[in-house]
């Protein structure tokens, strides 16, 4: 079978998806530009900021596209590629992209807020408070384990951190340019991209030497001013910009792909029970995360870019095609594994690791266009490590709103100033996060993340569907992958406390029995709404044919 068939027929598909089904979400969300978006009712030009659609999907897609789509997937396929592909095309358009849209507009009609705040409103302000306790933990692991990563990327290749320490410092300019001056974003990008491609050789050139516990410091530093400046001034331009470096690789890759027109040499037998992973069910749905859906997003989606938003039509394409684009990632990590015979995939996801495998197959395609195999590789690699950076500040910025709105409306001194104040909130973040880095405690709750961060999608759409029986829209389009997400979740967290019991390790047992109540806890919460969501629902097929 081709290669270039798999991508094409995916790439029809998405399109398909966003044309039809995502114009049927959107108008059951009832998305109209007459909606006025927080961006413009509460701009404080720090967190709400409007912002032009390609811009706020360039910072959207930076932030939840990190290593996620690319890590998942390769792995993965040791299930077999073909119930990996079925689950990233079906997982983005019925699940993910919905996921997302409907987690941002929800935001959109709360003042900007967090998915936290849609629970206090519908389900109570015990459940609002679980939930955030929940995101905040769950981001502060994701800011520990990315400083690790980038850390050591950084200490191993001081290219990279040369290209990453001036591209933060050109992003900054490209921000203030922007503010200054009302370019076209046509013209604006060329200049953008123009000084990105200079950078990147200017840090081969004069790479940045450093040892892993000064890159720590420099990292929490960087993190703790990038979440408290205001977003057109780092946040914007440099997601913006960085989102072009995984769009040059994706389309490299594409054109590759044209070019060689390789075939898919893996077997299309399936394994339901990998070695060292597990059953199929549910675990595939679990290492495939960000590539199909990822309760990470949501945060994103109701964090950071719903302050962003200028039209309420403008998070369609933010946010369910900028989804769909993430799937069409996770298609090419799953393309450039199939190139080799499964005994080599074996072999080399054992030696090397997801991220390596990935650069070498894409970096393959990519170098069919004239460029130096190893530095098509050199690319790929590099692009994947810049948007772990980008992560991390998001990540931090998102805990930060996290921390604010779970002490907001109380009444003692001090729950008021870490409110109201972004630099105390931060600081509590970032300290937290570091200690968590020096007592290496990430390195045992890693595990659990993949777990956590499906129940946060599972809860996620929880919210929306509660949300959406509220305001008397049939919610059968976000019921279904609820009931799937947290039936996924519920089994993978009992598997994994069974495990670990037998293992002997007490404090992931217990860390997984703690997030089974809490998924437990708030469908107890949202009962009386959810039974008039199940009662209240109608057939699918009927419902589709509206």
């Amino acid at each position: 079978m081709s290669v270039l068939a798999i991508l094409v027929v995916s790439g029809i598909t998405f399109f398909i998806a966003y044309r039809f089904y995502g114009r049927y979400v959107g108008k059951k969300l009832g998305m109209s530009n007459e909606n006025i978006t927080p961006a413009h009712t509460l701009r404080d030009d720090v967190d709400y900021v409007p912002t032009k659609a390609p811009i706020v999907l360039g910072h959207h897609f930076a932030s939840i596209a990190g290593a996620g789509p690319i890590v998942g997937p390769v792995i993965a396929v040791a299930y077999g590629w073909i119930p990996a592909l079925l689950w990233i095309v079906i997982g983005s358009i019925f699940f993910g992209a919905v996921h997302d849209l409907t987690s941002m507009v929800a935001s959109l009609r709360h003042e900007g807020k967090s998915i936290g705040t849609v629970i206090e409103q519908y389900i109570g302000k015990a459940g609002k408070r679980m939930f955030l306790i929940f995101s905040f933990s769950t981001l502060i692991l994701v800011i520990a384990v990315f400083a690790d990563i980038v850390a050591k990327t950084f200490e191993a290749t001081p290219s990279a951190a040369g290209a990453s320490v001036y591209f933060i410092l050109a992003a900054v300019a490209y921000g203030f340019l922007l503010k200054r001056y009302s370019l076209p974003v046509w013209i604006s990008t060329a200049i953008g991209i123009t000084a990105m491609v200079g950078l990147i050789a200017l840090g081969i050139q004069f790479p940045v030497a450093l040892d892993y516990t000064t890159w720590l410091w420099i990292l929490f530093g960087y993190v703790f001013i990038a979440a408290i400046t205001p977003v057109w001034a780092l946040l914007q331009p440099r997601d913006y910009l960085n989102s072009f470096m995984l769009y040059g690789m994706m389309l490299g890759g594409l054109i590759g792909v044209l070019i060689l027109q390789p075939t898919v040499e893996m077997s299309s037998s399936v394994t339901f029970n990998a070695e060292n992973l597990g059953y199929l069910f549910p675990v595939l749905f679990v290492t495939i995360a960000c590539g199909a859906i990822s309760g990470f997003h949501s945060l994103v989606a109701s964090g950071t870019t719903s302050k962003q938003i200028d039209t309420e039509r403008d998070a369609m394409v933010v946010g369910y095609g900028g989804m769909l684009i993430e799937g069409m990632l996770a298609v090419l990590a799953v393309c450039a594994v199939v190139v080799m015979d499964r005994g080599t995939y074996v072999g080399r996801l054992a030696e090397v690791g997801p991220v390596q495998i990935f650069s070498e197959g894409l970096g393959g395609f990519i170098a069919s266009l004239g460029f130096p195999a190893a530095a098509a590789v050199s690319f790929v690699a590099l692009t994947v490590s810049a948007f772990a950076l980008t992560s991390l500040d998001t990540c931090t910025r998102l805990a930060r709103f996290s921390i604010q709105e779970y002490f907001e409306h109380e009444n003692h001194p001090v729950s008021k100033l870490i409110a109201e104040n972004r630099y105390l909130s931060t600081f509590i973040t970032v300290i937290i996060a570091g200690l968590l880095v020096a007592g290496d405690g990430f390195a045992t709750l890693w595990p659990m993340f993949g777990s956590a961060n499906q129940l946060l999608g599972a809860l996620a759409l929880l919210t929306v569907t509660v949300w959406l029986h509220n305001k008397g829209v049939n919610p059968l389009f976000t019921l279904i992958p609820m009931i799937f997400m947290f039936t996924v979740t519920i089994s993978s967290l009992v598997i994994f406390a069974w495990k670990n019991f037998q293992s002997g390790s007490i404090t992931l047992t217990v860390l997984s029995v703690a997030l089974l109540g809490l998924s437990f806890a708030l469908i107890i919460l949202a009962r009386k709404s959810l039974s008039g969501v199940l009662s209240g629902s109608r057939n699918l097929a009927s419902e589709l044919e509206e």
